[in-house]
This record gives C-alpha cells, structure tokens and sequence, in this order.
C-alpha cells in the first residue's frame, strides 16, 4: 500500500480520516483468508474510491474478483492496471489472460500472447507453456468460428436414417453422431421416429437423453415415456429444465463448490463428471439418492482416480460407476 498521509483529506465532499483505506484493505484481506471473496470485494471498492490508483490494492482486488468468478469486473480492473504499468506487469498479464479465457475471448488471448512472444516480454522459462497456450486459443477460437459458421443455416439430413430399424442398426457412436448432427436441424419432420427410439425399452440411456435434449431445445410440446434405470417417467420436453438446469443437479453442484474451495483441480474434475453423468440419468437426476451422499461419492470416486484412499457409499459409487461407462459415448 502507499504511504498515506496523517491528516484527514476531503475526496468528493468526504471526509477521508487518516488510516481509512488501510482498515478496509485490512478488512478486505481478512475476508479473502476465509474466501469470502463477494464480502471482500465490497471492502476493496470502497478503499479503491479513495486509493484509485494504488496498484497494490487493486492487484490483489482483481485476484479476488477473480475467485469470486465476477470475471468481468475483474477484467475491468487488470485493464487499469496493465494501463498505469504495475510493477508487476506479467503477473497482471497472466491473471488478465486466464478472465479472458473464461469469458472465452479466446482469439484475444491468442493475439495478446503473439504481441508478447514478438515483444520478447515472456520470460525465458515460461516461453513454452505461452507457446502452447497460444496453439491452444488459437484452435478453440477456430472450432467457435467453424461452429458460429454452422449455426447460420438449417443442416439438412437425411430422414431415413432416423428410421428406427435402420438407426437401431448402427453402432452406438454411430447413433450418438447422428444425433448430433440435428444439433443446427429442424426436428419436427422425424419426431415420430425419435419419440419410437427413445421410447425403446433397449435404446441406450445417453441415446434417449441426447433426444430428449434436442425435443428440449426445440420446444417440442408432446409427452415422450422414458424408461431407464427400472424406472418409467412420462416427460413433456418443453415443461422440463435441461440436465444442468434440474433441482438436485444445483444441489448436488452447490455441495461440491462448498466443500473443494482448496482444491481447485479436484473441484474441476468432480464438476466434468457430475455435468456429463447428469446427461446420461436425465430426466431422472441420481433417483432417491440424498444430494450430500451424491456430492460425498463423487469426491470419493475422483479422489480415488488420483490414487489416494478414499471410501464412501458403495451403492452410490456403483451408480457412479455405471454412469462412467455409459457416458462412454460422450
């Protein structure tokens, strides 16, 4: 922080008493120790009304709005500080690329990375990994513009392949790729094929939730009976939320954040497989299991993919593991 000087000062008609900044970056500190980043970030504001350049403070300001997820203000703030130069530059220009990526300004990132590469402002060590994560935006960026590309006109296909003896003949990769292709396709022409195949007692659980999810996203307003896991739902797709959008999903999310706040890598693994395994139950979610047992499990099975002891419900964890290998196909 610098140094303040010991008389009170007026700052738009306030007030500002000699050691006022200090107390609330110290009460912003507090907050972040015990990662309560949202209260933090509402002491940080309030010094930065009083300190707006001091590139301490709104460094570690632009760190917490960052583990408070607020990406966007986040951004705001590295941008200020990249402008005034801070002493410590790259590690402002690292925190600024990794918001960008989370705002998925990928070709932006990319670009940044060329001016610093040809600037020569990497340093030595850390030349590759920058290297790598240019390549990196740089395809993702390219996939959104392929994607983006696709999504400005109405695919057409072919309706006999969504006749059900000629689709129950293809490999499940096979029916899970056509699938996909309706993803830009106008539906209705072949609901009563789909609605046949979903409505299969033997078609498999992603297959049925891969359907339901484009009669979801397409507004289809018919009642579709699903059957998985011994258990048989009359579904409306238009009346129902998509997997991640369900009740016990949030919770089960919710839970999982709660409890991996200190373990970043844990956490993002547990959260990819609990958003994939949501697709393969929906609509049915993880049936009358509790939403703590369920969060509790998944933590358990990952940590256990990494090698370390780890016990838990073993009926869940069936569960789990039979999830896993349906979800195969993704």
């Amino acid at each position: 922080m610098k140094n303040k000087k010991s008389s009170s000062k007026t700052f738009q008609n306030v007030i500002v008493f000699p050691g006022t900044v200090e107390r609330l970056f110290s009460e912003a500190l507090k907050y972040m120790k015990n990662n309560q980043f949202e209260k933090a970030n509402r002491f940080f504001e309030e010094a930065l009304q009083f300190a707006e350049d001091d590139e301490h403070l709104m460094s570690i300001y632009a760190y917490s709005l960052y583990e408070s997820k607020s990406f966007r203000k986040a951004k705001e703030i590295c941008e200020r500080l990249l402008r005034i130069g801070p002493a410590m530059y790259f590690e402002i220009m690292e925190l600024y690329l990794t918001i960008c990526m989370q705002l998925k300004e990928y070709h932006k990132v990319e670009k940044i990375i060329s001016s610093l590469l040809d600037e020569g402002a990497i340093p030595d060590e850390k030349i590759e990994q920058f290297k790598r994560l240019k390549e990196l935006n740089a395809n993702i960026s390219e996939k959104m513009g392929k994607q983006d590309d696709k999504t400005s006109t109405v695919k057409q296909f072919d309706p006999e392949q969504f006749e059900p003896e000629h689709f129950f003949s293809l490999h499940l990769a096979e029916q899970a790729g056509k699938l996909n292709e309706l993803a830009f396709a106008n539906i209705r022409p072949i609901l009563l094929q789909l609605k046949e195949i979903i409505e299969n007692r033997d078609t498999h659980p992603f297959v049925k939730s891969l359907i339901l999810i484009l009669m979801k996203e397409q507004g289809v307003d018919t009642e579709v009976e699903v059957e998985k896991f011994n258990r048989v739902m009359l579904v409306n797709p238009s009346k129902i939320g998509l997997p991640t959008e369900l009740t016990q999903y949030k919770m089960i999310s919710n839970i999982v954040n709660d409890q991996l706040q200190q373990e970043p890598s844990i956490l993002e693994m547990v959260e990819d497989i609990i958003a994939k395994h949501s697709i393969v139950t929906y609509p049915f979610e993880w049936l009358d299991f509790q939403p703590q047992e369920v969060a509790e499990c998944y933590i358990h099975f990952v940590r256990q993919m990494f090698g370390q002891h780890s016990e838990g419900n073993q009926e869940i964890l069936g569960f789990i593991r039979e999830l896993e290998s349906f979800s195969e196909l993704q």
